[in-house]
């Protein structure tokens, strides 16, 4: 299938060739592409033979002597070059369900690609893959691999997910695990569904997948988000996990830790850091995360956090900050962890005045708590009229990726104009929010 060009980079081999945008690349060496990991690896070859229709219809075959690290320079429609995988299932605790209305359209996409998997991070669920999916992914050893799990129990996952294929597409797992890809693996915990001995039987089930000696394996287990939003759209009834729960959890996890660490030199198994902020616990320490498999789905972020926000400020015991006033911007989960880092920092420089805020969400309901989801809206109305001093922080994961907009689609800028003061963010890391806060302004 051919595939459209919609941008040449200035200076590149696809440029002094003659190719345009708006043309097609048809086939390279004598072969069709199929999406972004097969032009990727045949672009490596030093000799190509390129078939391109040109706008017009006219078809150019072109010969090509180049370095192997050195690109072509075709830029395409989409950056998969292919279409989107969709997802097939309707489970039980889908996000994209239970969203607000109203939203912006990519807000509703349900993809389920292991191209993205491996491309930004996206999980996938297994249940639209195919032998000679699997067979491609060994092939370019598209690694890693993020997979939903959520239960290993057939009949349970089928009923979870609301699709008979889901109960036998985790079989491929071996495969890939014997073909040396790296699986991040993941449960989204349900009450009264995929815990309690199902978790245990699911943990053990899935850590025959650990290399001996640790390895590229990793299991997290976060919990169910619910959205005031579920009751309307009819959705299963599901009750969130409270202090008590939370507890079991964490046991649980720290059970399998322990035993894994003894039999496979590798704790596998980690809890998300919502289970213990709710539960009231000490987040564990910044050495047992290992080298923080899983900290892309929001576990262990507060124990690393917290490490490099120490070091950072150890290690500015000689700046001499402005004296100042900043707003911290936070969610209800995390507030008493952020505000224990204002502490330490306002202790060890007097003049800088943090007021930390927890936002409360209003926009999907009080239970969802964490940062991520917090929405212009909320932020505006909850900050407007306070004293907000001289700067307002709060973390980049409120904002899209590649913009500086909110989940409501409100700008940082807008924001920041409706409040009268410059709201900044900052990545959820320690050492970024030490300097933001001694930033002179």
């Amino acid at each position: 299938m051919k595939k459209l060009i919609t941008e040449i980079e200035i200076g590149s081999i696809a440029g002094e060739l003659g190719i345009e945008a708006g043309d097609f690349l048809v086939a390279i060496n004598g072969q069709s592409v199929q999406d972004f990991f097969d032009f990727r690896m045949v672009q490596t070859d030093e000799e190509l033979e390129i078939v391109i229709e040109k706008a017009n219809g006219e078809e150019w075959i072109l010969e090509i002597e180049k370095d192997e690290d050195e690109e072509l320079g075709l830029i395409f429609e989409s950056g998969l070059m292919d279409n989107m995988r969709r997802c097939g299932n309707k489970c039980v605790f889908c996000f994209i369900d239970q969203n607000a209305p109203n939203m912006r359209e990519t807000l509703y996409v349900k993809d389920d690609d292991y191209r993205l998997s491996f491309l930004h991070g996206n999980y996938i669920t297994l249940t639209n893959m195919t032998d000679d999916d699997v067979e491609r992914i060994l092939k370019y050893h598209i690694s890693p691999v993020n997979i939903s799990i959520h239960a290993t129990d057939p009949n349970l996952r089928i009923k979870m997910m609301n699709n008979p294929k889901a109960g036998r597409s985790l079989d491929f797992l071996q495969k890939l695990a014997d073909g040396g890809i790296a699986l991040s693996l993941q449960i989204v915990l349900c009450k009264h569904y995929n815990d309690g001995e199902q978790l245990d039987k699911t943990i053990y089930d899935l850590s025959r997948y650990i290399p001996r000696g640790g390895g590229d394996c990793s299991l997290s287990v976060v919990p169910v988000g619910l959205t005031k939003y579920r009751e309307e759209r009819g959705l299963a009834e599901l009750e969130p996990f409270n202090a008590n729960d939370c507890r079991e959890v964490i046991k649980k996890v720290k059970f399998w830790q322990d035993k894994l660490l003894s039999e496979k030199d590798a704790r596998f198994v980690f809890a998300a850091d919502e289970f213990y902020l709710k539960a009231g616990i000490d987040v564990p320490t910044y050495g047992e995360y290992e080298d923080f498999p899983q900290i892309e789905n929001g576990v262990g972020m507060i124990a690393a956090m917290k490490h490099e926000f120490n070091n950072a400020l150890l290690e500015s015991t000689n700046e001499n900050p402005l004296p100042q006033k900043i707003t911290v911007v936070t969610g209800k989960a995390a507030v008493g962890f952020i505000q224990s880092l204002a502490d330490a920092a306002m202790a060890q420089f007097p003049k800088l005045d943090i007021n930390v805020v927890a936002i409360k969400n209003e926009f999907y309901g009080e239970l969802i708590t964490v940062v991520g989801l917090l929405t212009g809206q909320d932020i505006i109305a909850q900050l407007k009229g306070r004293s907000l001093g001289d700067l307002v922080l709060l973390p980049s994961v409120c904002l899209k990726n590649d913009e500086d907009v909110f989940l409501d689609d409100i700008a940082l800028e807008e924001m920041s104009a409706v409040l009268n003061v410059p709201v900044k963010t900052i990545n959820p890391l320690g050492h970024e929010f030490v300097r933001s806060l001694l930033c002179n302004q």
